[in-house]
């Protein structure tokens, strides 16, 4: 069973599923009290919890400099302290945050900006260069984002980073932002067995692209839990785009949604996590989910599916009839 993946036209080769590093962050704060983070973390379990990924087979993490205002990328760095020869790093920049205040301070697109954000995520990861380096701005004017293309080229000329990308949902973005730089070689999407983005996957697999699938649990609605999230949650005061929950539930609606497909995604013993992680892996040979984990259990089943691999044909095909015509359109 193969369980590895081409970054893309880097031609990186990465662990089917990747470890999205979001919610070890801790948390983070928005204008007017809205969580940007997934509420209080223990660091020495997040440590651990990296450790356990590694041991599964991960060798992909990614992070973010905002994370935490940047303490996501602190905790990789201490867990990755000899072993980071072992991995492929991928963070982001384009949002500015305050690490003193755990505050989200705005965004910021230059690209005097993105040099300097690089060597603070170097330094908070402990390392001399970046595999993957994200722009975090999902709707970013086109124009704006390729005037960072040749700032982005020079960096890897420099060996500060190996490929960069674009964290967008807009395939037209991502096009775009392909054609302009032959290191572009990901895009990060929205992508679930509830929310599928199938115009961005064909753009991917047109300019030979990785597609990093971020929300690959939709938010952990598809792990089954049922745990209140708290205020200091992004899921407890969720924004417009997080349809998945509310008022830190999950949503009735979507609820229901996963009930209908948990017998297909389970039929052949999976957990409900490793079946919708499993689907990513059967939807398209660019796929390369990255669900967070914030313990050694949750690291320990999202990535036994690696072992597990894409969910079989006939599951597959069944949870496309059931969900046929339901999926919402992308957010973008």
């Amino acid at each position: 069973m193969t369980t590895t993946r081409k970054l893309g036209r880097s031609g990186i080769e990465v662990s089917a599923i990747g470890m999205g590093c979001w919610a070890i962050g801790g948390p983070l704060w928005g204008d007017g009290g809205q969580p940007f983070g997934w509420g209080e973390v223990d660091d020495d379990e997040s440590v651990r919890t990296i450790h356990a990924a590694i041991d599964a087979g991960v060798t992909l993490f990614d992070t973010a400099s905002n994370y935490g205002a940047g303490h996501s990328e602190r905790i990789l760095g201490r867990a990755l302290a000899g072993r980071r020869d072992r991995v492929v790093l991928a963070t982001k920049f384009g949002n500015r945050s305050d690490e003193a205040t755990r505050r989200w301070i705005g965004t910021d697109p230059a690209p005097a900006y993105a040099v300097r954000s690089l060597d603070e995520s170097l330094r908070r990861l402990g390392t001399d260069h970046v595999d993957l380096f994200q722009l975090h701005l999902n709707d970013l004017p086109v124009p704006v984002a390729l005037d960072l293309v040749d700032t982005l080229e020079g960096l890897v000329t420099e060996g500060k980073i190996r490929a960069y990308g674009w964290s967008t949902d807009h395939p037209d973005s991502a096009e775009a932002f392909a054609k302009a730089g032959p290191h572009c070689t990901a895009i990060q999407h929205d992508q679930s067995v509830l929310a599928d983005n199938a115009a961005m996957l064909a753009v991917c697999e047109a300019h030979d692209l990785a597609a990093l699938n971020r929300g690959p649990l939709a938010m952990g609605l598809l792990t089954g839990a049922q745990r209140t999230a708290g205020r200091d949650d992004v899921r407890g005061v969720a924004p417009e785009w997080l349809v998945w929950f509310t008022d830190g539930r999950p949503t009735p609606e979507w609820a229901a949604r996963v009930e209908q497909i948990r017998a297909a995604l389970t039929a052949d013993g999976r957990t409900l996590a490793q079946g919708a992680l499993g689907w990513l892996l059967a939807r398209s040979p660019r796929t390369i989910p990255i669900p967070g984990a914030r313990t050694v259990a949750q690291a320990e089943e999202n990535f036994a599916t690696l072992t597990l691999g894409p969910l079989p044909a006939q599951a597959y095909a069944e949870v496309e009839r059931l969900l046929a015509d339901l999926r919402p359109t992308p957010v973008v």
